[in-house]
């Protein structure tokens, strides 16, 4: 069995132990040894979802406040309208 292993993190520059356990582990999955220690793993991992959150929640193209522009083009908002006024069609 290997021993543990005293790695420096390329990002920080800190030493962590990369034990046994997990050495046994990546050589079964097939990774390599870790460049980095496990808050700076952390801290990359956040980065990447916090980016790929913000391409996914993105607009992709107009936006619900254009209705008050479309409402404007129309002829006006509801609270402008002329209620004395009776329409030209209609039942009243």
């Amino acid at each position: 069995m290997a021993a543990d292993k005293t790695l420096a993190c390329r990002d920080c520059g800190a030493e962590f132990v990369f034990t046994a356990g997990e050495q046994e582990f990546f050589a079964q999955k097939g990774f390599s040894d870790p460049t980095r220690c496990p808050a700076c793993r952390a801290a990359r991992k956040m980065e990447r979802m916090r980016q790929q959150n913000e391409a996914m929640s993105a607009p992709m193209g107009g936006s619900f406040s254009s209705r008050g522009r479309d409402r404007d083009r129309r002829g006006g908002r509801d609270d402008e309208y002329d209620y004395d006024e009776r329409p030209r069609r209609g039942r009243w």
